[in-house]
Order: C-alpha cells, then sequence, then structure tokens
C-alpha cells in the first residue's frame, strides 16, 4: 500500500487539452493518500502523461513519497542532493543555468528515467512557462513508410552522468549511448517518437541523411499542434511521463527567479487491473 491519504472528494481529473495533461484537485499529497486514490492517480497519469497539482508547498520528503505513488525514485549518481533528502534536487537557474531547448531528461542511461517531477519554490511573476509535447501523438501522425523507416533508427547522446548533474560544464568525456528513436512505451506498449535537441547523430542512415532526418523530426516533435502549456506558483507540483512526452521551460522571465526541487523516477507502477 501506498505510504502517501486524500481529501473526502478523492481526485479530480480538470483536462488541460484534447490529448494529454490534466491538473488533478481533491487530493492532499501532504498526508497519506489510500490505495483507492493512488491507483486512481496511477491511471490518470497513465492516460494524460502530465499531471499537475496545485499548491501543494510539499516539503522534500513529501515530494519522494508522491513521486512514490507512481515509481521508485531514482538515486542520481551526480546531481547535487538536497541537505534535507538525498533523492531531492536542489535547482537555482541564477546558479545552475537555464534549460531552454525540447529535452528528455536521463537520456545518459538506458533506460532513461520513467518519470520527472518539480516542485516550484520560487517563480517570476510574469512568464516562466512549461511546454510539454506528446511524442506518441506526434508519432501516430507520421506516415507508414516513415515509420518503417524509423524502425531501425537510433539517436546517440553524450552517456556521461557527471554532464547532467546542475551547473555542470557539460565537457566532461565519456562514452556515447544510443536510444531508438521509436520507443515502445513499457506500461502502455502504445509507441512514440523518443529524441531530444541533444542527439549528435543518427545510426542506421547516411550522415546527410541522419542530419535531414532529425531535423525534420525535431520540428515535426515540436509542432504547436502537440503541445500544452502551464504557468506556475510557488507550491505547485508537477510530474509527467519522460519516456512519452518531452518538454521546454519558456525563457521569457529575464533575470527572474526559478527556484524548484526535482525528483525522478525509475520502473512506473501500473494502475491495478479493475474487475467487475
Amino acid at each position: 500500500m501506498s505510504t502517501l491519504t486524500t481529501q473526502d472528494t478523492g481526485p479530480v481529473v480538470h483536462r488541460a487539452g484534447p490529448r494529454f495533461g490534466a491538473e488533478i484537485t481533491g487530493v492532499d499529497l501532504t498526508r497519506p493518500v489510500d490505495e483507492p486514490t493512488a491507483d486512481a492517480l496511477r491511471e490518470a497519469f497513465a492516460e494524460h502523461k502530465v499531471l499537475v497539482f496545485r499548491g501543494q508547498h510539499l516539503t522534500p520528503a513529501q515530494q519522494v513519497e508522491a513521486v512514490r505513488i507512481f515509481a521508485e525514485p531514482f538515486d542520481h549518481p551526480t546531481a547535487l542532493r538536497h541537505p534535507d533528502h538525498p533523492l531531492v534536487y536542489p535547482y537555482d537557474v541564477v546558479k545552475t543555468g537555464k534549460a531552454g531547448t525540447w529535452h528528455i531528461g536521463g537520456l545518459w542511461r538506458t533506460p532513461v528515467f520513467a518519470i520527472e517531477s518539480l516542485v516550484y519554490e520560487e517563480v517570476s511573476e510574469l512568464g516562466g512557462h512549461t511546454l510539454w509535447a506528446d511524442l506518441q501523438a506526434a508519432y501516430d501522425d507520421l506516415s507508414a513508410p516513415f515509420k518503417d523507416l524509423l524502425a531501425s533508427v537510433n539517436a546517440v547522446y553524450d552517456g556521461n552522468a557527471a554532464n547532467y548533474a546542475q551547473g555542470s560544464r557539460k565537457d566532461a568525456p565519456g562514452p556515447p549511448v544510443e536510444h531508438p528513436v521509436v520507443l515502445e512505451h513499457p506500461l502502455t506498449g502504445r509507441k512514440g517518437l523518443f529524441l531530444s535537441t541533444s542527439a549528435k547523430r543518427l545510426t542506421g542512415v547516411t550522415d546527410q541523411e541522419g542530419k535531414a532526418l532529425l531535423d525534420h523530426l525535431l520540428r515535426h516533435a515540436s509542432s504547436p499542434d502537440y503541445t500544452i502549456r502551464f504557468g506556475w506558483h510557488p507550491g505547485d507540483f508537477v510530474l509527467w511521463d519522460n519516456q512519452a512526452t518531452w518538454h521546454y521551460a519558456i525563457d521569457d522571465y529575464g533575470t527572474g527567479p526559478r527556484r524548484y526541487r526535482k525528483v525522478l523516477a525509475t520502473e512506473p507502477l501500473r494502475p491495478a487491473t479493475r474487475t467487475a
């Protein structure tokens, strides 16, 4: 049973877009949640891929337990840790820099993180929204011959975990790692594009073909047709399916503040099978 209870109303799903994304109300994640509520949240996550819980103001330990409803938190080998919990990683863009590109987290490892989550502590009064794009919907809209081609293509990334820590110079040498550009989701079996702007090259095709393919796929997967957008207030909690979406933190807030805490997770939990 999950260690995290719910308010009397139970979770209520408010869809953020026609394809994916939702805000959840009726759940207090600062208290334990019972197993039916946890399973309802897992079902919502499997369906909507990005879940936002407003105004939760979770402590570091509560954030870890909230993520544990969905998957086991991940112990990052190189990230700087929060003094109050070793599985929480603090970010302050003034010190760590901004992540102003479309990207997937954890591409230095196989498999990548199943889930990423953030608790916002300080944000600019205006701007600083985050975009997510549905990589599975983007894949669905490709032609059948193009899908056949991509089935044998991999993307090459930097495989050194040290380059993915907060504020790192990202120049530590290390072996590359490859990921398929089409991923079959481990829970749902649904196929989706799986790539990031940090891809160095594609395998299985010539360098010239790979450059053209990568350029097209990055543009296609970031089309507004596949995106949702959320703005933030201190205390908001968000988690997303890192194997079905990619995200982009909009840098339109200049020198304004942006502090948050991250918890990562692997091996997502399946929603319980319902019986009549």
